[in-house]
């Protein structure tokens, strides 16, 4: 029985002292609360810098999260799924026949039938071709392709329609040709359609004006003034196969790495040893477009942190100045017993508690503003609940960070030169 009544004894003992220890907390706590009563002033002051570092913080990532968003939307516009192959050179037969290995059009229905990924497809026939109209000549790019390659460049039709699959199988010659085009030959994209104009004598009628969804400054295929035709309109005027380049679309953008690699395959199987053939997808852009989104996001996310920082650092100096005008109420409440730990934990909660105030009207505060975008506008802005958290518990540790050295302060007082104090 002795080792039964042992055990009972202990765990009466863990029992009455853990009830001593909430007890003494909860007195803590509503010392520290009714502290904050009598300065309610000072008390809101000193959160306020807490309001603006969290509030800060929570924006920074709703802001990010925008950014980050609109670029990958962006890309999107461009195409995601976007595969361009072009040939790049190489292709010599002998030491004294050097020949260039350009892609050809069966290269492309090759690619079709071997790789199950592509879910469209287009060459591209570029050519430089002087155009006429009303008597005036103008050099222009003209871009011979396939009807799918509306859907696989991701084209915005502004009228009238483009070229189907109908017009490519009879050679019709029509064409589609960018705004630029249209406002400077027609006056405006409207106008433009069922207008024609002549390429080296053959009349070609506008059926559409195009756009590319996302501006491209230039850097693809699509110049600033094109014209676009069906490309078996196009080979007559090249007499060949040979194409520029070919773009194809991929069903699964999680695919399309693997699918560039195979379309690579494909035409090293149809071409010399020799030849070299690359291909360009959006992935690396994606890629560096996350990187400088986070980059962006560490930066704005550490002049947060700075601002929590001040906000910590006002909260400390209150508190000295607190600890120093209540020394007679440290001095006392230590002459009736109270410990070191029961004072420090006291200012150190008083602390914590304005730096949790702070914390949450600033959670309050950066929920808000993206919420109220939300509601009041179209704009579809990201709200990350993680964010007021980690809001909270940063504000708490700051909280606890730099209440710290003004809780010591007061604990470490002696109560007699306390009681002394005036």
């Amino acid at each position: 029985m002795a080792p039964e009544r042992t055990h009972a004894r202990l765990s009466f003992e863990r029992t009455i002292a853990s009830a001593r220890q909430t007890m003494v907390l909860s007195e803590i706590a509503r010392l520290a609360i009714d502290s904050f009563r009598v300065a309610k002033v000072r008390f809101a002051l000193t959160a306020l810098g807490m309001v603006i570092g969290t509030s800060s913080l929570i924006l920074v990532v709703a802001i990010s999260a925008t950014g980050r968003q609109y670029i990958l939307s962006e890309i999107q516009g461009i195409g995601t799924n976007l595969v361009e192959l072009e040939y790049a050179g190489g292709g010599s037969g002998a030491v004294t026949n050097t020949q260039t290995d350009f892609l050809r059009y069966d290269d492309e229905r090759a690619i079709d039938e071997e790789v199950p990924a592509v879910a469209a497809s287009s060459v591209v026939l570029e050519m430089h071709e002087d155009i006429s109209f009303d008597g005036l000549t103008r050099d222009v790019l003209v871009l011979g392709v396939e009807p799918q390659y509306h859907q696989v460049r991701n084209l915005v039709v502004l009228s009238g329609r483009f070229f189907d699959d109908e017009d490519e199988t009879t050679s019709t010659q029509v064409a589609d040709v960018t705004e630029p085009f249209a406002r400077a030959m027609f006056g405006s994209a409207s106008e433009a359609i069922g207008r024609t104009f002549q390429i080296k004598g053959l009349p070609f009628t506008v059926i559409g004006t195009f756009k590319e969804r996302v501006e491209t400054f230039g850097e693809t295929e699509i110049a600033n003034q094109t014209i676009l035709i069906p490309y078996s309109v196009g080979r007559y005027f090249t007499g060949t196969d040979n194409v520029k380049e070919m773009y194809f679309s991929i069903r699964d953008q999680n695919d399309v790495e693997d699918a560039a690699r195979q379309i690579v395959g494909v035409v090293h199987s149809r071409h010399l040893p020799s030849s070299v053939y690359q291909t360009q997808t959006m992935t690396a852009l994606i890629t560096l477009a996350g990187k400088v989104v986070n980059a962006l996001t560490a930066m704005l996310l550490l002049v947060s942190g700075v601002t929590l920082a001040v906000g910590g650092v006002g909260i400390m100096n209150i508190m000295l100045a607190t600890v120093r005008s209540r020394t007679r109420e440290i001095g006392i409440r230590k002459a009736l017993g109270a410990t070191a730990r029961e004072i420090k934990l006291q200012f150190l909660m008083e602390a914590m508690f304005v730096s949790l105030f702070g914390g949450l009207i600033g959670a309050i505060i950066g929920l808000g503003i993206p919420y109220s975008v939300r509601f009041f506008t179209a704009y579809r802005v990201p709200v990350s609940g993680w964010s007021a958290v980690i809001g909270l518990v940063a504000s708490a540790a700051v909280g606890i960070i730099f209440g710290t050295l003004p809780a010591n302060r007061a604990a470490a007082m002696d109560p007699i030169d306390s009681l002394r104090y005036e």
